[in-house]
């Protein structure tokens, strides 16, 4: 892959092989997750959301009750 510039930034493009295999589609977001020496790991938001429900799940939380409503200003008077 050739770096390009875009705009003030750098850019590459995938190639068709890698979208396919990370199941990539227009408009889906990637962050990039590790990177080192000649690699770079990259996950999507959906594959970042995943991870997270299994991390908590993991912990063996208690569940919410099925009637709960998350209420933001209550949440920020505490």
């Amino acid at each position: 892959m050739q770096v390009s510039k875009w705009g003030n930034s750098l850019a590459v493009r995938l190639p068709k092989a890698l979208v396919d295999e990370l199941g990539l589609k227009e408009g889906d977001e990637i962050d990039v997750v590790a990177a080192r020496k000649g690699t770079i790991e990259v996950e999507t938001k959906e594959e970042r959301r995943r991870r997270a429900i299994e991390n908590m799940r993991a912990r063996n939380w208690p569940a919410l009750p099925a009637d709960y409503k998350f209420d933001r200003d209550e949440a920020n008077e505490r």
